[in-house]
Order: C-alpha cells, then structure tokens, then sequence
C-alpha cells in the first residue's frame, strides 16, 4: 500500500487544518489507518487511528481537537484538526496495517506516508 498525504501548512493558534492520505494499492477487509506526527528533537507519537469497522482511538493530547474519518469508497483518510496549538507542530504522518487496530504504537505500522508539515505559531 502506498500512501500519499496532503493538507498540512501553517496556521496560527486556534486555527484549523485538514490532512488527507490516499492510499494506493490492495486494503483487505480488515486494516487499521491512522495519523502520527513528530515534533523536532522528539520521538514520533500516535495521534488518531481508526479500523476498518469504524471505530477510533485518540491520543488524550488531541480529545475533543481533532476528528480521524476515512472515505471507503475514495481510500482515503482524513483529519480534521481544529483548536490548533503551537505544541501541535510537527511533520504528520498517515500510516497503514494489515489487521484490526491495537494500539497507538508506531511498531504496529508497517506501511508510511512521506509526511505532511503543520506549523502552528503563536
């Protein structure tokens, strides 16, 4: 599966932005999609993911700020980020596997995306 994400940029505090990924190739009946990021200096982190049946997982730093969706029928996936805070910033990253979802660790994703940038300044 190859990924491609777009959407990042720059916004300032408070401010919204909407990431994007394509996936390209073979998805199975059961995957797991999901969105990670890593600042500069920091080890990369979950932020949302979502399974095949619908259901999600958010890291507690983004709760109530930002919404993980997926278009079945375009392969893509989505994140609405919205309440953006200066800590938000980091190159944003969709991942892929190939079984139902676990959990937030990078360890479970074996299939990337080339990043996105969101910069959020003060």
């Amino acid at each position: 599966v190859q990924l491609v994400e777009s959407g990042g940029g720059s916004v300032q505090t408070g401010g919204s932005l909407r990431l994007s990924c394509a996936a390209f190739g073979y998805i199975s009946s059961s995957y797991c999609m999901g969105w990670f990021r890593q600042a500069p200096g920091k080890v990369r982190e979950g932020v949302s993911i979502i399974g095949d049946d619908g259901a999600t997982t958010y890291a507690d730093s983004v709760k109530g700020r930002f919404t993980i969706s997926q278009d079945n029928a375009k392969n893509t996936l989505y994140l609405q980020m919205d309440s953006l805070k200066p800590e938000d910033t980091a190159m944003c990253y969709c991942a892929f596997h190939y079984s139902y979802c676990d959990s937030l660790s990078i360890y479970e994703y074996n299939h990337w995306g080339q990043g996105t940038q969101v910069t959020v300044s003060s």
